[in-house]
């Protein structure tokens, strides 16, 4: 009977690569068993702002108590968009930025939300024209928001316009106190001394550009021509109050007078 022949270099070879992945399975396990220890448990959460910029509105406090039992995992396992995701649910927090610090700590950079007036009924609105909700208690006392209110999704165009509002009344010394689109995307506007202003309906409204960068130059026209004749208007009431003006017209505007006081 024929001999069984016996590849040697094919033996040696396998036990070659059983050893490897001996090796490996050890190593595993005892990487493994390395990261389940206490030592690495994420434990230190450290919070500072972005560009190392001083935080106004978030308090460590704040972020604390919205993670708290909410992390999951250790340095190595923790999800890092989770994280981020969990922290930005945090009182004031706009964005947020998370990495590891070895050996138990995670870095957190915040963006903090900047206010630029306050947003329908409960919420406040930011300089990027987003909505969000936010302890109002933390605002340094005196500061003064406008109010502002739209339809929902037109936040941009309303911060949009308001900007443009606040360019053209600024030499008229006075600022604006309530800015008000209607669902049918007409302006309101309320001046720091009382006066309203009918501006009507935004052009934007009818080409379907929430952004407000379409028909911007018909809205200014009215309040051109508003500002342009204010000194001289003033000059001719003689010490009478305007109440409100409606800018709706095409080639002027209309003004209604707030009524006499009676003299003594």
């Amino acid at each position: 009977m024929p001999l069984l022949s016996v590849n040697y270099r094919w033996l040696n070879q396998l036990a070659n690569g059983l050893a490897v992945l001996a090796v490996i399975a050890i190593v595993t396990s005892a990487l493994l068993w390395l990261a389940r220890l206490p030592y690495f448990v994420v434990d230190t959460v450290k919070i500072e702002g972005v560009n190392n910029e001083a935080l106004v509105y978030v308090t460590p406090d704040a972020v604390h108590a919205t993670i708290a039992g909410q992390l999951k995992g250790n340095f190595f396992s923790i999800n890092l968009d989770e994280s981020r995701a969990l922290l930005e649910k945090a009182p004031w927090v706009r964005r947020a930025q998370v990495r590891r610090v070895w050996p138990n700590t995670l870095q957190v950079k915040i963006e903090e939300q900047q206010p630029l007036a306050y947003w329908n009924e409960s919420d406040m609105i930011n300089t990027w024209g987003e909505p969000f909700a936010a302890n109002e208690a933390v605002i340094v006392e005196g500061t003064f928001l406008p109010q502002l209110r739209g339809p929902a999704n037109s936040e941009r165009l309303v911060v949009q316009r308001y900007a443009e509002v606040t360019q053209w009344l600024t030499p008229l010394g006075v600022s604006i106190q309530q800015l008000n689109l209607s669902p049918r995307y007409a302006w309101e506007v309320v001046l720091s001394d009382g006066i309203r202003l009918q501006l009507g309906r935004d052009p934007a409204a009818d080409i379907a550009d929430l952004h407000g960068t379409s028909g911007a130059i018909d809205f200014a026209a009215r309040l051109e021509r508003f500002v342009q004749a204010w000194p001289t208007l003033h000059e001719r009431l003689d010490g009478r109050t305007i109440q409100s003006a409606d800018l709706r017209y095409s080639n002027g505007f209309a003004i209604s007078l707030a009524p006499l006081k009676p003299t003594e």
